[in-house]
């Protein structure tokens, strides 16, 4: 990407802002108004020509007023583009929902995908954490008569699995909260193959502990298997209200873009090993099917341990100093929610 100069950039910078605020072709009269560029209105609709012989801006037939293209718009938000930050105030009311919720993961994915829809004004993308391998957390058994007990499974992940044993003779409730003591002990925050081959595939266990640690393998292994991420998906309203989409096909193709599951796990499980917020523009590089779209993605938690993709989607005219600044902090709160959780 070629460098332009001071003035070439502080009108493309211009145009760029002008039009993502008001979605109207952004015209030279328009600049000379409303800017004290100190240079003519003549000199203003050369450097316009300029930047639209070289790619960045685009007339529109309707108007005289030109706006950004997929070029202009990458210029502008990585070279032009001021970073912020969201508000204190926005910061401190986003933080206090995500403690409300307390441990709850689903809920965190839940509020993080409503938060991002609301900040950005955009469609939100959020996927669970996902560790390389499920983890134990803790085993409670609560005795339903002499011979059932509800067996409570409680994984790193947050997940839980409630069963009820049938036991092989009577037991009472101290005796199984001596056995599931026991084995919290064991199994600490182990993974299956952890269970198979370490201190507890040694242990004399009871046939009510060993029949525990059976359905604990059981359940790690099944968990383990799982080769989808949960997609959460807020804000479409918000996509579907601006201009770009007034027409009936223009709607259609954004709900089938959101739709398309493999489309979506494709490009978010390449952002969980980015460094920091991505910003995708027009569909660019591999990823054409989003050429109307932009996306502002960052992966959240702990890279190789347990982390997960929480970003946004909306029009090429986006307010992309917002965007990028709701996800990069949503994507910290979640990364400490999940070093909470998981124990990192």
């Amino acid at each position: 990407m070629e460098q332009l100069t001071a003035r070439q950039e502080e009108i493309l910078s211009i145009v760029a802002r002008e039009y993502i605020a008001t979605a109207v072709p952004v015209g030279s009269n328009t600049i000379v108004q409303r800017y004290k560029l100190g240079v003519s209105p003549a000199t203003v609709r050369n450097e316009l020509a300029h930047l639209e012989r070289e790619g960045y801006l685009a007339q529109t037939h309707t108007s005289g007023g030109r706006i950004p293209t997929d070029k202009g718009y990458r210029y502008f938000v990585r070279r032009l583009m001021r970073e912020t930050e969201l508000s204190s105030s926005e910061q401190r009311m986003i933080s206090h929902q995500f403690h409300q919720v307390q441990l709850d993961l689903e809920q965190w994915i839940k509020l993080a995908a409503a938060v991002l829809a609301q900040t950005s004004h955009s469609a939100s993308l959020v996927t669970a954490p996902r560790a390389p391998q499920a983890r134990f957390k803790h085993v409670e058994m609560i005795s339903l008569s002499e011979v059932t007990a509800l067996l409570i499974l409680v994984f790193q992940d947050g997940s839980i699995r409630q069963q009820v044993m049938l036991l092989a003779a009577p037991t009472s409730q101290e005796e199984l909260s001596q056995a599931a003591n026991r084995l919290n002990a064991l199994l600490g925050s182990a993974n299956a193959a952890e269970i198979r081959h370490g201190p507890v595939a040694n242990a004399t266990l009871s046939a009510l502990e060993r029949s525990v640690v059976e359905r604990v393998l059981e359940a790690l292994e099944q968990m383990d298997q799982r080769s989808e991420r949960e997609i959460y998906r807020d804000g479409l309203l918000n996509v579907l209200r601006q201009p770009e989409f007034a027409e009936v096909e223009k709607l259609r193709q954004v709900v089938e873009v959101l739709e398309r599951r493999s489309l979506l796990e494709a490009i978010l499980a390449e952002v969980l090993w980015a460094n920091g917020v991505q910003v995708i523009i027009g569909g660019e590089g591999r990823w054409d099917d989003f050429g109307d779209y932009s996306l502002v993605l960052s992966p959240y938690g702990v890279r190789g341990e347990a982390n997960g993709v929480v970003g946004v989607l909306g029009p090429i005219r986006m307010p992309y100093d917002r965007a990028i600044s709701s996800v990069r902090y949503v994507a910290r709160l979640m990364s400490s929610l999940v070093e909470h959780m998981y124990g990192y």
